[in-house]
């Protein structure tokens, strides 16, 4: 890591960025540009507090801000882009369950691309996760 540095990598960059604080659940986003219109939807569609953390890079990422974040709603959404079997956020639904199980109050849930190639421009925007599937993963957490 180290050697990061010493090529002119930030090290702010390798801490989560809170982009908005609340009480409900958690939505960790991967690789997903969050821009405002989107979390305006999500958030108002579902109707409760969440706390959005943009995790920035992947390794190494702050597992650290992911612990405290999960430990205060006890709830946890993670929103990435790639494939959802064998994509980074397995990898942190595990490194929560090891750190957190006693402190969740439901499962993990992941929205994540759908388990297929990366499709062309065209249906690119039907791969990604949408706020329609984040709202409702963030429903059926809430719910459970």
């Amino acid at each position: 890591m180290v050697t990061m540095y010493a090529k002119g990598w930030c090290p702010y960059c390798t801490r989560a960025r809170g982009l908005l604080a609340g009480k409900g659940a958690t939505v960790e986003v991967i690789d997903i540009e969050a821009r405002p219109d989107q979390r305006a939807v999500m958030i108002e569609r579902s109707g409760r507090s969440i706390e959005l953390i943009d995790l920035r890079t992947l390794y190494p990422f702050d597992m650290d801000a992911v612990e405290a974040s999960v430990k205060k709603t006890g709830r946890c959404v993670i929103v990435h882009e790639a494939p959802k079997t064998c994509g980074f956020g397995a990898e942190i639904a595990t490194r929560i369950m090891e750190r957190c199980f006693l402190h969740l109050e439901a499962p993990v849930q992941r929205v994540a691309g759908f388990d297929t190639t990366m499709p062309y421009y065209k249906l690119e925007l039907d791969y990604l996760p949408d706020a329609h599937r984040v709202t409702r993963a963030i429903h059926d957490c809430l719910a459970y």
